[in-house]
């Protein structure tokens, strides 16, 4: 799935529709989110002067004059229409994915006045009642976060929290853009840049979609088209990760100790460590699945079994050995509770006393939004757009291989 937002500044000139043609193409978008068409009458030869697909569906609003102009286009094969609702600064599409995920995706123009943003924002605000299914906003906000997406430009205080205010209220994230930081910038002098585009998205997105967020080359307007897509690219094995959670396991110290222990290794000092550090790591993976196990199955069995001494205890009164297990098996549950919690504390990072005691979806999402965050998805090499794992994990070998190689050396004897 590849949705792609672009505020075009006009769909007019036939160079330009080539140009945005070629780009959709390439890209291989499934769904485009057209902003800024300054067109009045927008029409299906129109469209497929720009559309690089064969089969396609489009949603349209026309500008008045020259001022604004919203179009939104996809392949039927990938998202199907159920609804829709528009107005000057929004289209807001209701439908599925694959005739499977039930979701809803607007594109959004912002006004330039702040007193019409906000009233756009509280239209969308409003609108999320009616239509229910995970949101996905894409568009030119022409707005900020922070104060850090704004460069060379004066700064809106009260703007800024109005649409952070807007974004708390719909409940949807703001996923991380690789390849560029700002999406805008001012053509004629280019002293002035903002990060006026993005894309906002529901937990739900974040948890059916392993979506990354790029910014594409400046081309045929001051905006750069930014892209949602999914990121495909085969890394290589997942690295090793420590849970905190395991220290919970009344075992697991012992069970390293031992373990550590049992690691018989002949050699120099550093490169025992290496080899039962290795030990280690492939025996805890081990003892995870078998012993660890699998704790949110565990947690729900452990629940069935205390509702089900509910029940009977609402028939009868419980025998002394059945008080006994329900006291146990609340004690596990709580324990089991606390490290899946823990689990997902230590992905996704969140101060845990504002957030409450259970939120499993929200912390899945915050730690996919963190692990897109702090992806290595490219890299410059001689001035130039690295994409492909090997390449990349070839380059970043040698830079820290030049950087802590020392050079040969003949001392005295």
């Amino acid at each position: 799935m590849k949705l792609l937002s672009w505020n075009v500044r006009e769909l007019g000139r036939t160079g330009k529709c080539r140009k945005i043609k070629q780009v959709l193409k390439e890209r291989k978008i499934d769904m485009a989110l057209l902003q800024e068409t300054k067109k009045e009458v927008i029409n299906s030869e129109l469209v497929q002067s720009v559309w690089a697909g064969k089969k396609m569906e489009f949603v349209s609003v026309d500008s008045i004059g020259s001022a604004g102009g919203l179009l939104c286009i996809w392949n039927p094969e990938v998202f199907q229409l159920k609804n829709c609702c528009c107005n000057r600064n929004f289209i807001i599409l209701a439908g599925s994915i694959f005739f499977s995920f039930n979701c809803v995706i607007v594109n959004v123009y912002g006004p330039n006045d702040p007193v019409g943003r906000k009233r756009v924002w509280d239209i969308l605000v409003n609108l999320k009642s009616q239509f229910l299914d995970p949101w996905c906003l894409g568009g030119d906000f022409n707005e900020i976060k922070s104060i850090s997406e704004r460069k060379g430009c004066s700064r809106r205080d009260k703007g800024m929290r109005e649409f952070n205010e807007m974004i708390e209220q719909l409940e949807v994230f703001d996923p991380p853009m690789c390849g560029r930081k700002f999406t805008w910038c001012h053509s004629q002098e280019g002293d002035r840049w903002s990060r006026l585009d993005r894309f906002l998205l529901n937990p739900e997105w974040v948890q059916t979609f392993n979506f990354k967020l790029w910014g594409l080359p400046r081309l045929v307007s001051d905006h750069c088209p930014i892209v949602l897509m999914e990121d495909e690219r085969d890394w290589g094995p997942r690295p090793f990760k420590f849970i905190s959670a395991w220290f919970m396991h009344p075992k697991f110290l012992s069970f390293v100790e031992q373990t550590w222990a049992a690691l018989n290794v002949m050699g120099w000092a550093r490169f025992r460590c290496l080899v039962k550090f290795k030990g280690l790591k492939s025996t805890l993976k081990r003892w995870n699945n078998e012993v660890f196990g699998n704790v949110k199955s565990k947690l729900k069995a452990t629940e069935n079994e205390v509702h089900a001494l509910d029940i009977v205890a609402e028939v009868r009164a419980l025998s002394a050995d059945e008080v006994a297990r329900k006291r146990e098996l609340k004690g596990d549950a709580w324990k089991l509770s606390t490290m899946l919690e823990r689990m997902w504390f230590q992905k996704s990072r969140l101060k845990w006393a504002l957030l409450g005691d259970r939120n499993t979806s929200f912390f899945h999402a915050m730690a996919r939004c963190r692990s897109n965050r702090i992806a290595l998805c490219s890299i410059l090499v001689g001035g130039n757009t690295v994409e492909e794992p090997i390449v990349i994990k070839d380059e970043v070998l040698k830079h820290f291989t030049n950087m802590f190689e020392e050079p040969l050396r003949v001392w005295p004897t």
